[in-house]
């Protein structure tokens, strides 16, 4: 196994892009490798490029129809078809959609292929996270679901038992969906209740059927959810989840728009929470999975400035056994990187200046709090499919 991290990055990828009003800016994906550059991370980590996914590739999650679909939409903007979820207002048809989707998924690909073969035992793809897309339509801007395909590529060449874990504030429902009935995959998501936000799933008693019941875990947080208890409710429900199951892999998501200053979504959680959060599955990929084997990709997160480009430049640190103090001065060349760029003034510090702490589960609970309500659902739901106390 090779002791340094993966990153997977393309320039490239910057393609994807919805257009100047849309909320998933691009220049969030520039300025977070600027700031991974102006860390001198790049040379504490491999940085590849990986072929776009092809359409065999594609069609391990994705119909063949809703491919051919979004081939037509990217030669042809004007031809969108809105039955696939192509050419709305969440996911505008622009030209080259199908390439720059394909990258986004191939890097994702590589990355879960490099940790399978031992090339590596972490890999980063902060582009990624694309989990709304479905089988058959695009949704919540994503097109082609690359967590879903790093996933069923590990299936392909092999794993018997893959962990994903997501903490962007939207559910995860397109990587759910995509393993309702599979018991190789554990899909775990903690996000805003979906009574407050898009895409309205994601309750706890979503839990899988058939042979996969009791492999889809949802923690549906309150809005306005801060630090301590968004860290208590990750650490009451996902550490015992991956005991019990041992992946190979451990896959995680890690969209920024947790964040309170997120413009999309309520919840209130700091940059230093987000990173306490990597930390631990970092930590939790060396305790349960095989060989430490990691994949991490971003998400959501659109505070393109202030908050995106920090967060996953600690992602890609903590990967590379390499992490950024929080009270690190962020260098002045990025600072002048993101003016260039935006007009805008970038943060100085790695950090919001909070110290998080939370309350462990196992010191008790009080069931007339919300966010321990929500726990509660989460495990009495999910934990005993899974022959684990609730």
């Amino acid at each position: 196994m090779s002791g340094r991290a993966r990153l997977m990055w393309d320039e490239a990828v910057t393609g994807y892009d919805f257009g100047s009003s849309h909320p998933m800016d691009p220049v969030r994906l520039a300025l977070t490798m600027g700031l991974v550059r102006a860390f001198g991370l790049d040379g504490s980590v491999d940085v590849r490029a990986a072929k776009p996914a092809g359409d065999s590739t594609l069609r391990l999650v994705h119909r063949e129809d809703y491919v051919a679909a979004v081939r037509a939409a990217s030669a042809d903007p004007r031809a969108a078809d809105q039955a696939y979820g192509l050419g709305t207002t969440d996911d505008p048809a622009f030209a080259g959609m199908h390439e720059a989707s394909a990258l986004i998924a191939g890097l994702s690909v590589g990355a879960a292929e490099a940790v399978w073969r031992g090339e590596t035992a972490h890999a980063v793809n902060f582009t990624g996270g694309l989990h709304h897309a479905m089988p058959g339509a695009a949704s919540g801007f994503c097109v082609y679901n690359d967590p879903a395909l790093a996933i069923a590529r590990l299936l392909e060449l092999g794993a018997e038992r893959v962990a994903y874990v997501d903490v962007d504030v939207h559910h995860g429902d397109g990587v759910q969906a995509a393993f309702w009935e599979d018991p190789r995959v554990l899909t775990v998501s903690l996000h805003e209740h979906p009574r407050t936000l898009f895409p309205q799933t994601g309750w706890p008693e979503e839990t899988g059927s058939g042979a996969g019941e009791g492999g889809a875990v949802n923690v549906a947080l309150p809005a306005g959810t801060g630090d301590a208890g968004w860290l208590r409710a990750f650490h009451a429900v996902v550490p015992e989840l991956l005991e019990d199951f041992r992946p190979q892999v451990l896959v995680t998501q890690h969209g920024a728009d947790t964040h309170f200053e997120d413009p999309l979504a309520h919840l209130a959680v700091s940059l230093d929470a987000q990173r306490a959060v990597m930390e631990a599955c970092h930590d939790l990929a060396h305790t349960y999975a095989e060989d430490g084997r990691w994949v991490a990709l971003g998400g959501g997160g659109y505070a393109v400035v202030d908050v995106v480009p920090r967060s996953w430049t600690h992602l890609v640190a903590i990967a590379a056994h390499a992490p950024v103090a929080p009270e690190s001065v962020i260098p002045s060349s990025w600072r002048d990187e993101v003016y260039a760029r935006t007009r805008q003034l970038g943060p100085a510090r790695m950090t919001d200046g909070r110290t998080p702490s939370w309350k462990p589960w196992e010191d008790g609970y009080d069931p007339a709090d919300r966010l321990d309500q929500a726990v509660l659902a989460t495990r009495r739901s999910a934990f005993p499919l899974r022959g684990l106390l609730a």
